[in-house]
């Protein structure tokens, strides 16, 4: 019997769980239609914006790869080198609403079963940029987007109202999402930032303000590393660099982190999850802390730009593990997500050892110094 891949999430109907998140892979009608056509369940377009945007001059991304000898950590490409991270300090599209919208109809039309997510991004700071982001969303549902995608979290716009700026403010995450909501048909996801003190607090103002679900995370606030023979940063423009975003395998755990943070304060509600997943086994992490959907970007630009072979290996190790399991039954995704949110407590919570077998948290173990007796420890 094959394993059942579909599932509802926001009320929309996934094929499969498996989407590209909204970056390079996603700035073109060609890219979004090879994407379908390789097997995604769905696709959220690069962020649409009415306000001009140029990016810096050269390269927009990069990747860094460490090695096992000495744990060196470089955009140079090493023989036996594994891929860490990406690097980007892209912005959003510079593509027009207008140029958006035709295509958006067409890519619907071409796949109606497949869902398409529109990713928009206005201002903050007055009822006018309130406005642009109901244009956004009012003309990107009427040219049949199943979805949209709030980016309150690109980490790098300079203006003060914009991306991440938003998703460190509670108040802003809940008057955006209420202007949106105003006028949207279709669900509306909140993608944040991870780079805010409580990501918590800027979920609850999401949903507060509408939000059918909230997105995370973004990539994560860095700097390129320092190139130790010409003392450039690795990647620049005349010298210069300003911090960027980091993204694939290097932030999973951190990813992780947040996203159990808001799967426990919020069980009941609807979460995507983004961040180092280039086969099931990390996605299935995102499934197991109660995702419902998981989004791609680093390891889809390493293969062909929108991923096939990653969708392939997405969907065979879902379909693996749902046999695996069927004794358990668990026959679809449904079946096991969330299962694992409670393991996740407190540190003061975790089982601590016998009083007599405990040294103030230092054990003869690797990494530590042996316990020093009261006596040398007084002299």
């Amino acid at each position: 019997m094959c394993a059942d891949r579909s599932i509802d999430f926001t009320g929309i109907h996934f094929e499969n769980p498996f989407l590209l998140s909204s970056a390079p892979p996603t700035e073109s009608e060609s890219n979004i239609l090879r994407a379908f056509e390789a097997g995604w369940g769905g696709v959220v377009t690069k962020t649409i914006g009415l306000h001009p945007v140029v990016n810096v001059y050269g390269a927009k991304a990069k990747f860094m790869r460490t090695t096992p000898e000495d744990s060196n950590v470089s955009m140079k490409k090493r023989p036996g080198a594994a891929l860490h991270s990406s690097w980007n300090w892209e912005l959003i599209s510079d593509m027009t609403l207008d140029w958006w919208a035709p295509r958006i109809r067409r890519i619907k039309e071409a796949f109606p079963n497949r869902v398409l997510i529109a990713s928009i991004m206005a201002g903050s700071g007055s009822d006018k940029e309130l406005k642009h982001w109901q244009e956004l969303a009012e003309s990107c549902q009427a040219n049949g987007a199943d979805g949209l995608e709030l980016n309150f979290s690109c980490p790098h716009m300079d203006r003060r109202d914009m991306g991440s700026n938003i998703g460190k403010d509670s108040v802003l995450c809940s008057y955006v999402t209420e202007a949106v909501r105003e006028v949207a048909k279709i669900p509306v996801w909140c993608k944040l930032t991870p780079a805010t003190a409580d990501i918590v607090v800027e979920a609850g103002a999401c949903f507060r303000g509408g939000a059918d679900a909230v997105v995370s995370s973004n990539t994560f606030p860095s700097l390129p590393v320092i190139d130790p023979e010409t003392l450039e940063f690795e990647i620049n423009v005349d010298g210069l660099v300003s911090s960027g975003g980091l993204g694939g395998p290097a932030i999973l755990p951190m990813a992780l982190a947040k996203m159990a943070q808001l799967t426990k304060a919020f069980p009941d509600k609807s979460f995507s999850g983004i961040g180092g997943v280039s086969d099931f086994t990390q996605a299935l992490s995102y499934f197991l802390l109660g995702c419902g959907t998981v989004q791609v970007c680093t390891s889809a630009m390493l293969d062909q730009a929108v991923g096939p072979n990653i969708i392939k290996r997405l969907l065979s190790g879902l379909d693996n593990f749902i046999d695996a399991h069927a004794a358990d039954g668990w026959t679809n995704i449904e079946s096991f997500r969330g299962i694992w949110r409670d393991r996740i407590v407190l540190q003061s919570e975790i089982r601590r050892p016998a009083a007599a077998e405990y040294h103030s948290g230092y054990e003869g173990v690797e990494g530590y110094a042996a316990p020093q007796s009261d006596e040398v420890a007084a002299r």
